[in-house]
């Protein structure tokens, strides 16, 4: 639960608040220190004149000539101590904040290029000085998140590109081999043909791989909303991975209600589960069995996608729905994909209003969908 002052016109109000008292702190004190001054030239003035007065001096002295000259003169010369002193205080309150000032403006330029050395400033300015800090230690880790981002970015070209040329290369030979083998058995036609096809596929996937990438970046989700039935949605999925699981040994357990009505984008969140079922295909031991299963809490919908696999490492788990982010770093040629799926569905899930979770222990491996189920949330 956040405060008022989390509130950005709270906290500019504040500020502006703390600007004011600074100043009117500032001109007291500026016109405390002169009266305090002058009050001091008086006072020592008809101390020293009480003092010189007790004394008996000898008329010819020169000090007695002297005091006696200052005397005449006495508001002369307390006029222009009162001066000097005003000129004084006035250089150290006007030299004060310039050295602030300075502070700074050297603290600020920092922020250009920070480095891991802590930004100090001047007794008086501890709150600019951990607002500058803030800044230092946020600029730090967005300048962290660029450098893994683009390296990300640079990993991914680097295998799009072999990706893109393994299957390309497959490709040309077994078609170079069936036009310049005309009596090729049916069979062997046949098999060439299918391993043809299956490695066009594969840069099919590649492909739209990249154009996800695109949208991902360049484009601002938006929702198409409408009621659905979640439960056919899934049934559907399921049936249409039938060949997929099946390759694999697996099986689809489904604990759905007979009817789920929602409202949300259908396209969208039909590529979350895709996403899903497709994440849990890859990474499920062979003869297993994935579990889809739907429960409903106040207030929420929640979905869950557990399958047998791999224990993922903590590490691994915090980072998987970051962008270009692969459990599978050896690029298989059915499991290398872009990195994106989960990050997608994320995004999708998060523009519904709701969240998405991994967790794994005890060789399973589960994700969990949070969707909200007042009529209002994903509008």
């Amino acid at each position: 639960m956040n405060n008022g002052n989390s509130n950005p016109a709270d906290r500019e109000a504040l500020t502006r608040r703390d600007s004011r008292n600074r100043a009117l702190w500032s001109w007291g004190g500026y016109l405390l220190t002169l009266v305090a001054w002058a009050g001091a030239v008086i006072a020592l003035a008809f101390l020293g004149l009480l003092v010189c007065s007790s004394i008996n001096w000898f008329a010819g002295s020169l000090l007695y000539r002297l005091l006696t000259w200052v005397r005449d003169i006495v508001v002369l010369v307390g006029g222009l101590a009162v001066l000097a002193g005003w000129v004084a205080i006035s250089y150290f309150f006007i030299a004060r904040p310039e050295r602030r000032v300075d502070a700074l403006t050297a603290a600020a330029a920092k922020l250009a290029r920070p480095d891991d050395t802590p930004i100090t400033l001047p007794r008086g300015l501890e709150e600019a000085e951990v607002q500058l800090n803030l800044a230092r230690e946020q600029a730090l880790r967005d300048a962290q998140a660029a450098r893994e981002a683009e390296q990300r970015k640079n990993d991914l070209v680097v295998y799009l590109a072999h990706d893109l040329k393994t299957p390309l290369t497959s490709v040309i030979g077994y078609l170079t081999l069936l036009r310049d083998e005309p009596d090729l058995s049916p069979e062997a036609r046949a098999r060439y043909t299918g391993v043809a096809l299956d490695k066009a596929e594969r840069l099919e996937d590649l492909i739209n791989e990249c154009f996800d990438i695109t949208r991902f970046n360049l484009s601002h989700l938006e929702l198409e909303l409408q009621r659905v039935d979640l439960t056919r949605m899934l049934q559907q999925l399921v049936s249409e991975f039938a060949p997929m699981l099946r390759e694999k040994g697996l099986s689809c357990r489904l604990a759905l209600p007979e009817k789920l009505d929602y409202r949300c984008d259908p396209d969208k969140m039909a590529r979350v589960f895709d996403n899903l079922l497709r994440n849990a295909c890859h990474y499920s031991y062979p003869d297993s069995a994935v579990d889809i299963a739907v429960r409903e809490e106040p207030g929420w919908l929640v979905l869950t996608f557990e399958n047998a696999g791999r224990t993922i490492p903590p590490e691994k788990l915090e980072r998987i729905f970051q962008q270009f982010f692969r459990l599978d770093e050896s690029r298989a040629s059915r499991t290398g994909g872009a990195g994106l799926g989960l990050a997608i569905a994320r995004q999708i899930v998060e523009a519904h209003g709701g969240a998405i979770r991994a967790e794994s222990q005890n060789d399973r491996i589960r994700f969990t969908i949070f969707l909200p189920q007042a009529e209002d949330a994903a509008s």
